[in-house]
């Protein structure tokens, strides 16, 4: 369990003072396999314990895709639909809906539809982008 040695660490910083006052808060953020190094009970049991709060991301549907998409078009200043419905589609089922690769993919496919000068970004210049990103 020698991976475990971090976690183990963290346990005795959030010894220090609990009785009387909470001296930081602290975040933690990763991978699925976090989780599940956490979960193992009697290994990482005081550390479990004291965690307060707890979130795991879920990959985004079609339509959130599509909103996740548009919404960040629309803070770059894009005045128009640039991706087609069925790019959109196409970069769901690709990504399976994981925002970081949906990021990659779409930066990806406006990187190929500018080389193409192509007024919007369809299927065919998502499944090229998805070739380079390597989905």
């Amino acid at each position: 369990m020698a991976k475990d040695i971090f976690l183990n660490d963290l346990t005795i910083l959030f010894n220090y003072g609990m009785d009387a006052e909470n001296p930081f808060i602290l975040i933690l953020a990763g991978l699925p396999y976090l989780q599940d190094r956490l979960t193992l009970r009697r290994v990482n049991m005081p550390l479990f314990q004291r965690i307060v709060m707890s979130y795991k991301v879920e990959p985004l549907s079609k339509e959130e895709v599509d909103g996740y998409i548009r919404h960040h078009m629309e803070l770059a200043g894009a005045k128009h639909h640039v991706f087609t419905a069925k790019a959109v589609e196409v970069i769901a089922s690709l990504t399976r809906g994981w925002p970081r690769l949906i990021n990659n993919l779409a930066t990806q496919s406006l990187l190929f539809g500018f080389q193409a000068r192509k007024e919007q970004i369809d299927e065919e210049v998502v499944r090229l982008a998805s070739k380079e990103a390597g989905l």
